[in-house]
């Protein structure tokens, strides 16, 4: 394992799923699609490099609605795969129901902290990336004010917006952060258009750079920074290709390397919880070829430092999962 802070503990259709061989391991994925330029679609990297690398098959489900999670579940372990890997917080219910069932199958939760003996959860401090692109906007932004759409209005998702918004004030404290959530159901990660119109909205009040935190809804999100001429902040993967010259940064959270981890250590997967932040590079703000000339030196500096003064402890970035409040609201 790459990543630090391991508190480690003990160790579709029925035909979808028939042909899996044992020990094979399974990828689900959540609602929004494993082509979202996003968070599934980093889970999906990371097995697709796991497959490249070893040669090895894996099984895998797009969800389509709420009704499959536990179905995929357990038809995946019924027929043999090990370990079954799922990203989203919103298989804990499920798989704390489910794991039981199946003591003999190694499971992995990406989001969300399921204590059961069989079970990896591997959540992030996302509050500390987005702390530093949040800085970044803050720096570039000519009409001070940037904005911020997130998807499903949960305390995961409050927990981007908190940080992005403490290290905007951090780095200008008149800026002005404006922020909205796309819905209160599932069915906020796969709405672009949606994404679109509040976006828009944003831009009406002055926004000149918003981050997006919301899944496929983020592909409207960011077609519409780009239409509109402002710059925009992608999340999960690094989405700064999708818009050269409209793309800030990107938030980068390593759901790749989680899910490429647990696919190498296989049936022998080590279970308990693993919190993966700065300090490990679990999170961090993407700087490549698409975004260089946008990214000022005496920015990159500053974020850079207060990066480092998060690892030390010097900077303490607030988590709303913890507290449902944030303290720069």
């Amino acid at each position: 394992m790459t990543m630090t802070k391991h508190f480690l503990g003990a160790a579709a259709t029925l035909a979808l799923f028939a042909g899996a061989a044992a020990a094979d391991p399974a990828l689900i994925f959540d609602l929004g699609g494993k082509f979202d330029k996003s968070f599934n679609e980093a889970a999906f990297n990371g097995a697709e490099r796991w497959a490249a690398e070893t040669g090895g098959t894996y099984k895998e489900l797009e969800m389509q609605s709420e009704a499959q999670r536990e179905q995929a579940l357990r038809r995946f372990a019924e027929s043999g795969a090990n370990p079954i890997v799922m990203t989203g917080f919103a298989f804990g219910d499920v798989l704390n129901t489910v794991a039981p069932d199946y003591p003999d199958t190694k499971f992995a939760i990406i989001d969300m902290v399921v204590d059961q003996p069989n079970v990896r959860s591997v959540v992030f401090q996302e509050e500390q990336g987005s702390y530093l692109v949040g800085m970044m906007a803050a720096m570039a932004s000519k009409t001070g004010v940037v904005g911020f759409v997130g998807g499903m209005d949960i305390p995961l998702i409050r927990k981007f917006e908190c940080g992005y918004a403490q290290g905007a004030k951090a780095a200008n404290p008149d800026v002005k952060v404006v922020y909205n959530m796309t819905g209160t159901t599932p069915a906020a990660w796969n709405d672009p258009v949606k994404g679109s119109e509040l976006t828009k909205a944003q831009i009406a009040q002055g926004a000149d750079v918003v981050f997006s935190a919301a899944g496929s809804t983020g592909l409207g999100i960011l077609q519409t920074v780009a239409d509109e001429g402002i710059l925009g902040i992608g999340v999960d993967s690094n989405q700064n290709y999708m818009h050269p010259g409209n793309m800030l940064t990107s938030m980068v959270k390593r759901v790749d390397l989680s899910v490429y981890e647990a696919f190498m250590e296989g049936a022998d997967l080590e279970t308990g919880v693993i919190v993966s932040g700065l300090a490990d590079n679990g999170v961090s703000y993407a700087l490549d070829e698409f975004n260089a000339e946008l990214v000022t030196d005496e920015m990159k500096a500053a974020v850079d430092e207060a990066a480092a003064k998060i690892v030390a402890g010097e900077i303490e970035v607030h988590d709303y999962m913890t507290d449902n409040t944030c303290p720069v609201e």
